[in-house]
């Protein structure tokens, strides 16, 4: 699957987004270790703690549907600044990343996107001693 693939399922899962408050919708594609591909968009709540980004949406059903290794996700949001991953969702992927260090492809308006390694997001993730 190429980078374009991910980002235009990412871009389609934004269009479910659900987003009265911020009107910035977001979607996210994540690629698992096997090929499969799990996506989801943000759901806000008036509540602002109990909104969910895109990323977690995505990571939280993969995990459901019992995938627990990923290499890759997509964040689809149309912005004049590139839609990264909150810190939140950053720490989430790292629980998930594991030994490796799975890429993080994020785009802006006009279709344009910046490829990063979670590691350069999040180079001190918060770890626990398994």
């Amino acid at each position: 699957m190429t980078d374009r693939d991910l980002l235009n399922m990412a871009r389609e899962a934004a269009q479910n987004a659900y987003v009265p408050y911020s009107h910035f919708p977001v979607g996210a594609a994540l690629e698992c270790a096997d090929g499969s591909v799990f996506t989801g968009c943000n759901v806000e709540n008036v509540a602002l703690g109990s909104t969910i980004c895109a990323e977690r949406t995505a990571i939280v059903k993969a995990v459901s549907e019992g995938r627990r290794k990923f290499v890759r996700i997509a964040i689809y949001g149309e912005g004049e600044t590139y839609c990264m991953p909150c810190g939140a969702c950053r720490q989430v992927m790292a629980e998930f990343a594991g030994s490796g260090d799975m890429e993080v492809l994020c785009t802006r308006s006009g279709g344009r996107y910046v490829s990063y390694r979670l590691s350069q997001l999040m180079p001190h993730p918060f770890e626990t001693f398994r």
